[in-house]
Formats: structure tokens, C-alpha cells, sequence
């Protein structure tokens, strides 16, 4: 393996001309071994204070009852299934990276892997208290499970959809942890055989004895494959359950055979959104961009992209079905998006997720760091409101006038859902603290093939043709981690 050498015409995976194993391990172990710096703690603080109003307003509302919520008679989901859905999607990226591009051998997962894994299981967990706050009577919460409840003889209804999410989101988990922690052992070594004290012990205890050998490398990578089998199909089953908690029931604009693949495509949309958001700030404050780099960035604008289309495309449908069919009442849901009191809803729906989205056609929009973290923003704030327009506004008008109603939300509804994002992120950043953010094992593999310093060397033995290397270096200006001078040297 230490003799392949990759096409000189590949952008570097890795970057900087002075990476060596030892450096790996000490830039990706720095914000682990070493204190917190300013802007660790501002985002932790902000992020805390967050969690702390979730955990009120949960709290008041368990207090309270879901009365405290904003909804009504006639508008029974809102902002609590909408957090739900919006969670649940942004989990998907981390298995999509971690499984599916690994069966895909493809090695620009490694550097960002991790986090996605990471950013799954505090999702899901988000997603998951939705659910329990949903419930009204929390402390009957096992009832979802498939035992017999404390009357002896009666099951769970598997006729529910919450039955359907139970066992979808515990499934998701369950594989996304053990797959996320498989992956953690090589580095939680790494850390042990470097700590003291105390931290050595728990970082013993945490790597189940991790040894490095070659037995050990090999189950390693069996499990890591077989795990990414088993959670490959997960990526597709979980948002079309998730979907067909809606598309079984018979409101207009919830009936839909389409649901299952368009949740899909917005979950990975959704997800790579908010890998995105997190890494390149990661990136910028842990010193990490020779390994997080920009071509790690502009792929992953360029499957945003293509869901993102797919997404759109996904919207046109909805709306040639509903001219299609000719049902009335599934035309006016549709209309009313644009012509009813939640207009405006629906404009952020579609210009965040479709008009916005089509400027990443453009390279020069793809590469550049400021506006990709701005508009993969714009991304989860297009795909929050994809949820709420599908559900507020396929309820808010019944099939009776007289029924019909405006849902407003209240203080807790807003407090739930913003508190909620302050706990993903406080979680986020705990991880960062205590594991690290980047794959260390995984990284290194890259170092004597797809790096820069390993593709400098190829150029310097001067079997390379002068245009592959002019193509190369030419293709090298785009990245924010090369120094541009140190090729007109060679």
C-alpha cells in the first residue's frame, strides 16, 4: 500500500508540505489535551444557555400539559412534529458518510466522517424528546414499545405510526452509536497511551482494551463493513417511515406516494446542510483546514446541489399530481400555499431550498467559505419551513369552513424548539472537548497517497509530464490551506 501512488491530476485530501503521522496526531488531538480556547467557551456558553431554556420549557410543559402549546381543535401537529421531521432529517448525512461513501471507498469521507457521526446521534436524540413531549402523559412513554402495557393482554397498536417512529428512531440510534464508537476505539487509544492521571484510567475503560495489532485491525474493519451494511438501508427506511406518518393518513397534501423518496432526498439535503455549518466553523476555530479541505467543502456543496434539485423536483410534482388528479380539495391545499395566510411560509420554502440552492452551479459560489456556510444555513432554515408548510397548512383548513383556523404559536412552542438546538450544540461541542473531531487512523491512511506533500514528492521526481502538473498546481488556487509559492520552486 506505501508503494500506490495516486494520480497526480486528483486534488490533495490533505494539505501542507510538512504533515507527518506525528503531526496528524497532535493537530486533531489539540482541542482534547489542551484548555478550551475564547471562542470554544462563547459557543459553549450561548449553546448552554440554550439547553437550559429547553429543559425549562420542557419542564413547564410536562408541568402544564400540551395545552401550553399553540395548538388547536383543528391544527393538532405544528411546531413539536416539525422540530420531529427537521431533526430526524439532519441525522441522515452521518450515516449517508459514514456507511454509504464507505462501501464506495470513497476516501474524502475520513476527514469528516467523525463529526457527521457525531452530529447524528445528537439529532436524534432532539428529534427523540419531540416525541416524548408530544406524548402528554410522558411517563407512559414504554407503552411505544413492543411489550404488553400493565393490562396484561394488550400490545401496542402497529397500526400507529408513533409504534413506526419507535422503532425506526431506536434502530437509527442504536446502529449510528455502535457504528460511531467502533469507529472512536483506534483514537481512544491514541488519547489513553498519551493521558495521565486520572483521564489515562477513563480513557482505558473507554477503548475496551484496544491493543493495535494486526487481529485487532482486522475485526476492526469487519465490523466497520458489516456495520455499514446494516446501516446503508437505514438511510432510505428511516425518513420513509418517518414520511408515512403523513402520507397514510388521507389529509390533502399529505396522501401522497411521493413522500417516501422526496423526506429522503430533503433528509440528506437537510443533513449535508448542517455538516457543512458545523464543520467550517470546526475547521476555522480548531486549526484544522489541512484536513478539512476545500475539496472535502466543495463536495459536499455538490451533493447539497443534487439533492437539492432532486428536492425541487420533487416540489413541481406535488403540483402537477394535484392538477392531475383533478380532487379539488388537493388542488386548493396546494393553491393555498401561495394564495392563503401562510404565503410567506411557503416563499421561504421555495426560495431557500430551490432559488438559493442553484447558485451552487457556480464553482466560484461552491469554494467560497463564507457563502457556503451561508447558505447552508439558508438550507436548514428552507428545510424547517418545508415541514411546517406541509403540515400547519395541509390543517389549518379542513374540509369544513367552519373549521378552519390559524395556528400562532406560543412562547413554549418557540422555547422548545430554540432550546432544542441549543442542546445540539452544546452536546456538539462537549464532543469536541472530550473526542476527537477527526478520524486520526483513517487520516493517516492518506498521508503516503493523497496528500499534497505525497503528490509534491511525484513532481519533484520529475516523471510527470509539465501540463498534469501546471493542470494540478492551477487546480490548487481554489484552496484556502496552499501556499501557491512553493510551486514555482519546484
Amino acid at each position: 500500500m506505501s508503494g500506490h501512488k495516486e494520480s497526480i491530476l486528483r486534488e490533495p485530501l490533505i494539505t501542507g508540505n510538512d504533515i507527518t503521522f506525528a503531526k496528524i496526531t497532535d493537530d486533531i488531538l489539540s482541542p482534547v489535551e489542551n484548555k478550551p480556547n475564547k471562542a470554544w467557551w462563547i459557543g459553549f456558553i450561548v449553546s448552554a444557555l440554550g439547553a437550559c431554556l429547553w429543559l425549562f420549557a420542557v419542564s413547564y410543559t410536562f408541568w402544564n400539559g400540551i395545552g401550553s402549546w399553540g395548538l388547536n381543535k383543528t391544527v393538532g401537529w405544528a411546531w413539536d412534529i416539525t422540530g420531529f421531521v427537521w431533526w430526524v432529517g439532519i441525522g441522515h448525512a452521518g450515516t449517508l458518510i459514514s456507511a454509504v461513501l464507505l462501501l464506495f471507498r470513497q476516501n474524502w469521507r475520513n476527514s469528516i466522517n467523525r463529526s457527521a457521526e457525531a452530529m447524528t446521534i445528537f439529532a436524534v436524540i432532539c428529534a427523540a424528546t419531540y416525541v416524548v413531549s408530544h406524548m402528554g402523559r410522558p411517563w407512559l412513554a414504554y407503552w411505544v414499545l413492543p411489550l404488553p402495557n400493565q393490562f396484561g393482554s394488550l400490545w401496542v397498536n402497529f397500526n400507529s405510526p408513533l409504534v413506526w417512529d419507535m422503532f425506526a428512531i431506536s434502530t437509527y440510534f442504536s446502529v449510528s452509536l455502535l457504528f460511531w464508537y467502533t469507529g472512536l476505539l483506534p483514537d481512544i487509544a491514541t488519547i489513553r497511551d498519551r493521558a495521565v492521571g486520572v483521564r489515562r484510567r477513563i480513557y482505558s475503560v473507554l477503548s475496551f482494551g484496544w491493543t493495535g495489532n494486526v487481529k485487532t485491525w482486522q475485526r476492526f474493519e469487519a465490523v466497520s463493513l458489516i456495520l455499514a451494511g446494516i446501516a446503508t438501508p437505514l438511510v432510505l427506511s428511516v425518513h420513509t417511515i418517518v414520511s408515512m406518518d403523513f402520507a397514510t393518513s388521507v389529509i390533502p397534501g399529505w396522501h401522497t406516494t411521493i413522500f417516501p423518496p422526496y423526506f429522503v432526498a430533503g433528509a440528506i439535503f437537510s443533513g449535508f446542510a448542517m455538516v457543512q455549518t458545523l464543520l467550517l466553523v470546526t475547521r476555522k476555530v480548531l486549526g484544522l483546514e489541512n484536513y478539512i479541505t476545500m475539496f472535502h467543502i466543495e463536495s459536499m456543496n455538490k451533493i447539497i446541489l443534487v439533492t437539492g434539485s432532486i428536492v425541487g423536483v420533487a416540489y413541481i410534482t406535488e403540483f402537477f399530481i394535484a392538477y392531475y388528479s383533478q380532487a379539488e380539495y388537493e388542488q386548493y391545499t396546494f393553491l393555498t400555499r401561495f394564495v392563503g395566510p401562510y404565503w410567506w411560509a411557503a416563499c421561504m420554502m421555495y426560495g431557500c431550498n430551490i432559488l438559493m440552492t442553484q447558485l451552487m452551479w457556480f464553482k466560484k459560489v461552491r469554494t467560497n467559505i463564507p457563502l457556503s456556510w451561508i447558505l447552508s444555513i439558508i438550507v436548514n432554515i428552507g428545510m424547517w419551513f418545508e415541514r411546517f408548510v406541509i403540515i400547519v397548512i395541509s390543517l389549518h383548513r379542513d374540509y369544513l369552513p367552519s373549521s378552519w383556523v390559524m395556528f400562532y404559536p406560543t412562547w413554549v412552542d418557540v422555547s422548545v424548539f430554540v432550546g432544542s438546538i441549543g442542546l445540539f450544540f452544546t452536546l456538539f461541542l462537549l464532543f469536541l472537548r472530550v473526542m476527537p473531531s477527526i478520524a486520526i487512523a483513517e487520516v493517516k491512511l492518506l498521508l503516503k497517497t493523497s496528500s499534497e506533500q505525497s503528490k509534491m514528492e511525484q513532481i519533484k521526481e520529475g516523471h510527470i509530464e509539465k501540463a498534469y502538473v501546471d493542470e494540478y498546481v492551477e487546480s490548487l488556487e481554489k484552496f484556502d490551506s496552499v501556499k501557491q509559492e512553493q510551486y514555482a520552486k519546484l
